[in-house]
């Protein structure tokens, strides 16, 4: 039986994220593997946690007799975690399977770490992470594979705020800023006329120095999970129906107005069409492993690329798992089919 080195937490504003996702996938390893379990604070310090995964939701994890501080030894071919309590323990692993979300861990920060040992990954790797966490030029490689994104500019903490106002009006209202690298909708702002744009810009500098102003598409939002690295296999297309406002940090996890409608009702034609869009900006943006694929349906049927989650949310009520249960794959079988791909790398 393998150990899969699984990485959870992180400094992030996802860390509470994480969190949520470590713990599904923690009480589904055992089944398949050997689990090797190290938290990163949020701090930014490393623990090998050998505690009850139960801990992990409610951020209890961090107690003295669970926690021995660690690191990674880095040596190409001999991949181990190494104990810092002066024991000198060496804990080899085969695979790693980070369970991170947003900067600092899905971004290529730690899939470039974990690339030194040559240990095989599970999801995506360095090139996919990075451009991926990317909105901006994710959207440009999408764009070049033939799948549009919707209107939008980019602007730089430091630019003028007046050439940023004059992009607005030409986007028209109301619109969206958006912090080009962050996840979970943390510094997103929808603003519905010029007196918002500077706080919404401060809002999206806090979390990056670049900020995306994205024209407001009409429509809805619908997903696509995707796996594998040569066969892909795709989930069942979801849609997220909401009452007003938008998707946002509160609604994606503590929903009040908005509902998730898996699968979506969408005819047989349009779910192949996101099923096949999905699939094609996936290997644009070299993805492997797993990812969640998000679109913009519009009124007329014309579908535009929003973002990739190369580590989306991963309990067993979030929408990657929830659409690869429509497709037949519940979410035990859905850990297993994971952790199989740190064998094919």
């Amino acid at each position: 039986m393998k150990t899969i080195l699984t990485i959870f937490g992180g400094r992030s504003s996802e860390y509470a994220v994480s969190l949520q996702s470590a713990h599904a996938v923690l009480t589904q390893l055992p089944a398949v593997c050997r689990p090797l379990a190290v938290g990163i604070t949020r701090e930014g310090a490393w623990y090998r946690f050998s505690g009850d995964p139960d801990a992990l939701p409610g951020d209890g994890w961090q107690r003295p007799e669970w926690c021995t501080p660690c690191t990674l030894r880095l040596d190409f071919g001999r991949p181990a975690v190494l104990d810092l309590d002066g024991s000198g323990a060496v804990r080899p692993f085969d695979a790693a399977f980070p369970v991170l979300h947003g900067k600092n861990g899905e971004d290529g920060t730690v899939q470039g770490l974990l690339a030194l040992t040559g240990v095989p990954l599970i999801g995506c790797g360095v090139l996919s992470s990075a451009v991926c966490m990317d909105k901006h030029r994710a959207h440009l490689l999408a764009a070049a594979a033939g799948i549009p994104s919707p209107r939008g500019m980019v602007f730089r903490r430091e630019d003028d705020r007046r050439a940023a106002a004059r992009a607005a009006a030409a986007l028209g209202y109301p619109l969206f800023v958006k912090p080009v690298r962050a996840g979970s909708s943390f510094g997103v702002s929808r603003v519905a006329s010029p007196d918002g744009l500077d706080a919404a810009l401060d809002a999206a500098y806090r979390h990056d120095g670049e900020a995306l102003l994205e024209e407001a598409v009409p429509g809805f939002e619908v997903g696509c999970a995707v796996v594998g690295d040569r066969v892909l296999t795709v989930g069942a297309v979801d849609q997220v129906a909401l009452a007003g406002g938008f998707f946002d940090y509160r609604e994606k996890y503590t929903p009040e107005t908005s509902q998730l409608l898996c699968p979506a009702p969408l005819g047989r034609c349009e779910t192949a069409a996101v099923q096949a869009a999905a699939q094609t900006v996936y290997r644009a943006l070299d993805c492997r492993g797993f990812a969640r694929v998000d679109f913009f349906r519009t009124p007329e049927g014309r579908l535009l690329f929003n973002e990739v989650n190369t580590i989306p949310g991963l309990t067993a009520h979030s929408r990657f798992p929830a659409m690869m249960a429509a497709a037949g794959v519940d979410f035990p079988s859905l850990i297993r089919r994971l952790a199989a791909l740190g064998d094919v790398r």
